[in-house]
């Protein structure tokens, strides 16, 4: 028996769908070389733009000849876009070959929902669980190695859908972080080791007694090994100068830090909940830059947020030439259901958010000219 596995999103989701493959290799699956010769398909979602729900339903729809052929190919949906009921339960309506929806917190059942498939089509969503320590992985990112920390978020920024999907932030305790670690060091194959969070910053604040990130790293760092240590994603008002200190410090951590600015207009920031100040982002950038000089440094950004002018686009604008970011992620601003900004008025035309991001986009493009001149 074979699987194929269609991973959207983030890096997050891309280590998920190596517990999905532990899982299908432990039921006695192989890994297959595509979707026709598979006898479980399954999709691990992302929901936090449209486009990639827009990709996933696509992509889903053209499984239905396969269903066709093969009675007995499992199709399996799962993750961020599945854990929204609506969304979930209009996938079951739309594609009647689908076999398999679940969300975020009983992936680690996927195995149940296969052999309960005998009897019928299964929709099952958790509203919370916590992380399974025991589920396996098949590594599947070359010389890195992905280490989950933590999973959901707090922030509620108002664009986000994330917390709704992921639920509220659970740390994972530390010796199983250090244990985990140490086992990848041993198998002497992985030269990278990412830790992922929906923000690293804020792991250990729900432990008993809390721990800084700024110690884990640290803790990690004092394992014996030839590796490099990175992380992601890092919200700018939890990058404590501890932390800053920690990837100044320490030799085995890389120099480089992705902090998602969003904007640079204030009364934009507010409005998407995000708890600084361009002043504030500006404040951390310093101290990264006299700290850590060699230090790469990226930053996501969305345009159009509802009532943005073009004047606060300028701010957004002259925030990336005023950083030089060593590269940027640019998107426009996607509405998602059950956020507080989908319900805002003021949505900005799709066509200025076009000229929008193509217009930092050059802006990037440019930079990155002038650093290799």
């Amino acid at each position: 028996m074979k699987y194929f596995i269609v991973t959207y999103g983030c890096q997050m989701n891309v280590h998920e769908s190596e517990k999905i493959a532990g899982i299908l290799e432990k039921l006695g699956y192989e890994s297959g070389k595509s979707r026709e010769d598979a006898d479980i398909i399954v999709f691990n979602t992302c929901a936090i733009r449209e486009g990639a729900e827009d990709r996933v339903l696509g992509n889903i729809g053209n499984l239905k000849k396969l269903k066709k052929k093969n009675k007995n190919l499992i199709i399996a949906v799962v993750g961020c876009m599945t854990q929204k009921q609506q969304t979930a339960e209009y996938l079951l309506r739309t594609f009647p070959f689908i076999d398999i929806v679940i969300g975020t917190f009983n992936l680690s059942n996927l195995g149940y929902y296969i052999d309960a498939v005998k009897k019928g089509r299964q929709l099952e969503l958790w509203e919370e669980g916590d992380i399974d320590e025991t589920l396996p992985y098949k590594r599947t990112s070359g010389e890195n190695a992905w280490v989950n920390i933590m999973q959901g978020c707090n922030n509620f920024c108002s664009y986000c859908i994330v917390p709704y999907v992921r639920g509220r932030e659970k740390s994972r305790k530390e010796e199983n972080i250090l244990n985990e670690i140490k086992e990848i060091v041993k198998e002497n194959k992985y030269k990278k080791i990412t830790l992922l969070g929906q923000n690293v910053n804020s792991y250990g604040k729900d432990l008993n007694p809390a721990i800084p990130f700024s110690k884990l790293l640290h803790d990690i760092c004092a394992i014996e090994g030839d590796f490099k240590l990175s992380f992601m994603t890092s919200h700018p008002k939890d990058l404590t100068d501890d932390v800053i200190d920690a990837i100044a410090s320490e030799d085995k951590i890389e120099k480089f830090i992705h902090l998602p600015a969003q904007s640079g207009n204030n009364r934009i920031l507010k409005m998407m909940n995000r708890n600084y100040t361009r002043e504030k982002y500006l404040e951390i950038i310093k101290k990264i830059r006299e700290k850590i000089p060699n230090c790469r440094i990226t930053s996501d950004f969305i345009v159009g947020f509802p009532t943005e002018t073009e004047e606060e686009f300028n701010d957004t604008y002259s925030l990336v030439e005023e950083v030089r970011y060593d590269s940027i992620f640019a998107f426009m601003y996607s509405p998602r259901e059950g956020t507080v900004a989908s319900k805002m008025e003021g949505q900005v035309p799709q066509k200025i958010k076009n000229e929008r991001v193509n217009k930092l986009l050059k802006l990037e493009k440019r930079l990155q000219k002038e650093y290799k001149n």
